[in-house]
């Protein structure tokens, strides 16, 4: 395991290199190609159609290099055994390329299907191979996670076999919702100690075990109601769990509150991105009680704000402190973080009087926002750390 670190480009010493680069780049990419295709400025056909390439891309492509990369990389410092470096790293990459250059493409099939497929289980064969070597029980819920993601990628997969637009967008979106769920399981962890690390206090905020399990469980079944379509109906009885959630999750975020994490970017710019996680969760109970007209303003304050939010921060900061750097990131980012919440209402609610303008300016803010991240990030990612460990 060793022999790939000395031989192979500091990009492929973890995996957080390569896939928070190529994630990065990909958001960059693929908001206003959809933009354009969208408002009929382009014309662009690839699998699934534009709309159902954007809904599975941004989840499965963009959403899915990010978490590969993050849990690749923490799952060394959970379980304390060295995980995947060199080739290994290399070809997971490849082979994320891959899939999403066969869904662009329109390839055949027989050939998307498979590759594309292919990708999550691995990433979970590494991930529970290390969980199992130590026992470590508190992270399991990661793998299943990491498993039920895979369902639904297969439902999304099916559904476009079968020129079935809802089944791809039942997976899809429940995909994304158990990514709230992920959210919400690690941010639970990170953010009370990082605002503790941040602001150098004597202790951080002590969890609240039975909060944070009924979260957990609350995120699994609003994602299995998407996965069935019964979540993707206005139905009055759903609006009080999507409330209890998002009234969950503020809690937590108020606990977790410190007056001094304004003066901090990275943390402001992850509480803010927790927030907008709890705001969608109460948009949702809206919609579903019929006081709000439209499934994608809650769709797009959790996709937006709180994925896009808590990736842009969490890769800003991992990056750093696992290429033994410290945890200063560059002016710059600051309006990083500005843009990618400025961009959730511009598309969550300009678009509604002035569709045209909240679009283009929505998709500039995130596109801008994470061209920032490659800019200042990828002399980074491509050098060996400072310190000469492995990593």
């Amino acid at each position: 395991m060793q022999e790939p670190r000395s031989t192979l480009p500091a990009l492929f010493a973890l995996g957080f290199r390569p896939l928070f680069l190529a994630g990065a780049l990909f958001a960059v990419l693929a908001v206003p190609l959809w933009i354009a295709a969208f408002l009929g400025h382009i014309e662009f056909t690839p699998a699934g159609g534009s709309l159902g390439w954007h809904r599975h891309e941004m989840v499965f492509g963009f959403g899915m290099a990010i978490v590969a990369g993050f849990l690749l990389t923490a799952i060394q410092a959970w379980t304390g055994v060295p995980t995947i470096s060199g080739l290994p790293v290399l070809l997971l990459t490849a082979l994320w390329l891959a899939g999403r250059l066969v869904w662009l493409l329109n390839a055949p099939l027989w050939l998307l299907v498979p590759v594309d497929l292919l990708f999550l289980p691995l990433v979970a064969l590494v991930i529970g191979r290390l969980l199992f070597k130590v026992r470590q029980t508190r992270n399991y819920p990661v793998l299943v996670m990491l498993v039920l993601l895979t369902l639904c990628n297969l439902l999304a997969l099916l559904g476009l076999a079968q020129d079935d637009f809802a089944l791809q967008r039942h997976g899809s979106v429940a995909a994304l919702w158990l990514i709230a769920g992920l959210m919400g399981l690690i941010g639970g962890r990170v953010i009370p100690f990082f605002t503790q690390r941040g602001l150098d206090l004597r202790e951080q905020t002590a969890a609240l075990p039975r909060l944070d399990n009924l979260l957990m469980a609350g995120s699994v079944f609003v994602a299995l109601l998407m996965l069935t379509g019964v979540g993707l109906r206005p139905s009055p009885w759903q609006a009080p769990i999507y409330l209890l959630l998002g009234l969950g999750h503020l809690l937590r975020l108020l606990r977790w509150h410190h007056p001094r994490i304004w003066t901090v970017p990275l943390l402001w710019s992850l509480h803010l991105s927790y927030a907008w996680l709890a705001l969608a969760l109460i948009a949702m109970a809206l919609w579903h009680g019929g006081w709000l007209l439209g499934f994608s303003q809650a769709t797009h304050l959790l996709a937006i704000g709180g994925m896009g939010g808590m990736i842009l921060t969490m890769i800003s900061r991992v990056s750093l402190g696992h290429t033994g750097r410290p945890l200063q990131p560059a002016a710059a980012m600051s309006l990083a973080f500005i843009l990618i919440n400025l961009a959730v209402p511009l598309r969550v609610w300009l678009t509604i009087p002035m569709p045209l303008t909240g679009y283009w300016l929505a998709a500039l803010c995130w596109a801008s926002a994470f061209a920032l991240f490659v800019w200042h990030y990828t002399p980074i990612l491509l050098a060996p750390r400072p310190d000469g460990r492995p990593g």
